[in-house]
């Protein structure tokens, strides 16, 4: 028997409430309990109702969507059955990061179509199937966040693009940026490039030097250079050169 999935709109604005409401209610799957016009209001009925799934706009008045969803992470007495997924929606694109880091199911930036709106109830609900995906998030809210990335969402002329891991190319560190390339276009990130390195898969990705993560599934070739240190080819023709330290590992690995 098919379960409907209980969803509620956390939502201060009447038309985009009025249009969340109108797109769930034409999804079978999903069961719309209310709506909630500002943050405590949220942060109540969730606790009360246990939703599913939450549409939670970010900037609500009381407490702005990322202070609720924080807020539930650390209050364990909040006794939910099971943590929602939340798919944020703005206007600012500005947060994106913050709730990428608090590992929501997607990230709707307004205006936005009822077509963006389903592929985010898509993966939403990918999320709900497996199982404990979403008190992992809960408790990943509550502190620092240490599990391997699976995607990461990036903004360019402002729109928000989600890349998964394995199509990253290679990351470079620029101050307090980081240049991450994926499919022949490099996308500027507000993070240091320490925040994905305690993130990515060792196997498949490789510290060059202290500004330089290439993914090896990206990597043409490695030549030693006068100095003996190798000099990786990457496969859109960047070229970076390794650490003598990581020069000599990779020496040493290869057969």
């Amino acid at each position: 028997m098919n379960t409907r999935i209980k969803t509620l709109i956390a939502e201060d604005e009447p038309l985009a409430a009025e249009s969340l409401a109108d797109w769930v209610n034409e999804l079978p799957q999903l069961e719309l309990l209310g709506i909630a016009p500002d943050g405590p209001a949220a942060l109540e009925m969730i606790r009360a109702q246990q939703p599913g799934l939450v549409f939670m706009d970010i900037n609500m008045p009381g407490m702005t969507g990322l202070q609720v969803l924080r807020t539930l992470a650390e209050s364990e007495a909040a006794g939910l059955a099971q943590a929602p997924a939340v798919i944020f929606t703005t206007a600012y694109d500005e947060h994106a990061l913050a709730a990428f880091e608090l590992h929501a199911a997607d990230y709707l930036l307004k205006p936005f179509s009822q077509e963006r709106f389903n592929e985010a109830v898509e993966h939403a609900l990918q999320r709900l199937h497996s199982a404990g995906a979403l008190s992992e998030a809960l408790s990943q809210a509550a502190d620092a966040p240490t599990e391997p990335l699976t995607r990461i969402l990036v903004r360019d002329q402002g729109k928000i693009f989600p890349i998964n891991v394995e199509a990253i190319e290679y990351l470079r560190s620029d101050t307090k940026y980081t240049a991450v390339a994926s499919r022949g276009r490099q996308f500027l990130v507000r993070l240091p490039i320490t925040a994905f390195e305690q993130r990515l898969d060792t196997q498949r990705f490789l510290k060059l030097q202290r500004s330089c993560i290439v993914n090896l599934d990206f990597v043409e070739s490695m030549t030693p250079d006068d100095n003996s240190q190798l000099v990786v080819q990457m496969q859109d023709g960047s070229r970076f050169t390794a650490s003598r330290e990581v020069s000599k590992k990779l020496r040493e690995q290869s057969i």
